[in-house]
């Protein structure tokens, strides 16, 4: 018995031990966090709303933890691929994934199969932006409203169509067919650069855009905005008028781009990273210039972007359920 127990003793002791050396590991590295560059990985290809986001907050960031960001484009599967990559490496905050609703939210609440969740397999670290949409068509074509467009798609159900990169313009878009009556067949894209092109060369009728992408070709005369998602106009397209102006209220989507960690980031690296995020999301300079873009910059706290996440995928499965949207896995 005494021998038993001595074992016992000396387990729970090398146990101890070793609990305690792998803590003051932990602690070791979150105090020479960050030691080497930061790699961030972008679920759609650049010159996406979220690349031009994760190139503008990294380069800040770079400059305020002292190491170079790297900005990696993994597109594919509307962004899931690139969710799953970051999901499955080290755990150590040197692999950060930029995330917009579409491959978060919207993916959780669309997908009842994934193989991941943007608050139980990741830690939201910030918000970088929230954003309406904005509908964008041909600059030639005939309409000046979204009223306009439903009757003309209406007449035209062959030449109808739409272009998208990912469930959450999806959502958005058959939203408002559900809503109007309007036909269109969905033409998918890799990156909202390459959506807002198609609309330019009149290779699809309209797009429902974040505004990173679409603003600079809205402003060149390039392609013709008619409405914003949501009961407000946007302060850049202020001649613009709102989904709820145009006569469609429901069709109310706002998007949100953020950074996440994969779970189990030790905590110290975890506050590190949120801070320096949110430091340089604030940032006069880069916040001047996401809201160029028609986006409004973000400031929440990691539990805040959390709580945020967790209404919005209700939110999505609601609309889903009320439009019966399907979405293969």
């Amino acid at each position: 018995m005494r021998m038993r127990n001595l074992g016992g003793a000396l387990l729970g002791a090398a146990f101890g031990i070793l609990a305690a050396v792998t803590g003051a590991s932990a602690q070791g590295d979150a105090a020479s966090y960050p030691n080497k560059p930061i790699r961030v990985v972008v679920p759609f290809a650049a010159g996406g709303g979220n690349d031009i986001f994760a190139r503008l907050v990294g380069q800040r960031l770079g400059e305020i933890l002292g190491q170079s960001v790297i900005n990696e484009n993994k597109p594919g599967a509307g962004g899931r691929i690139a969710a799953e990559y970051v999901m499955n490496q080290p755990h150590d905050g040197y692999t950060l994934f930029v995330g917009a609703s579409g491959v978060m939210s919207v993916a959780a609440a669309a997908y009842p199969n994934l193989s991941y969740h943007p608050t139980k397999t990741f830690i939201p670290l910030s918000m970088i932006a929230d954003f309406p949409l904005i509908v964008v068509i041909p600059a030639d074509h005939p309409a000046k409203t979204v009223k306009e467009l439903v009757e003309w798609a209406k007449k035209n159900p062959d030449k109808a169509n739409y272009a998208s990169t990912s469930p959450a313009f999806i959502t958005a878009t058959e939203l408002l067919k559900l809503k109007s009556g309007m036909p269109g067949q969905m033409i998918p894209y890799k990156s909202s650069n390459e959506m807002i092109l198609s609309i330019m060369q009149g290779q699809t009728l309209l797009a429902i855009s974040d505004g990173p992408p679409a603003m600079p070709q809205i402003k060149a005369g390039k392609v013709k905005a008619i409405a914003v998602t949501g009961s407000k106009r946007s302060e850049e397209l202020p001649d613009v008028p709102s989904m709820a102006e145009a006569g469609y209220p429901e069709v109310n989507t706002k998007l949100w781009s953020g950074y996440f960690a994969p779970l189990n980031t030790p905590p110290a690296i975890v506050a590190k990273l949120e801070a320096g995020l949110r430091k340089a999301i604030t940032d006069p300079g880069v916040a001047a210039k996401l809201k160029t873009m028609a986006v409004t910059p973000g400031d929440l706290s990691s539990a805040d972007f959390r709580k945020m996440i967790d209404q919005d995928i209700k939110s999505y499965q609601d609309v889903i359920k009320a439009a019966n949207l399907k979405f293969d896995n």
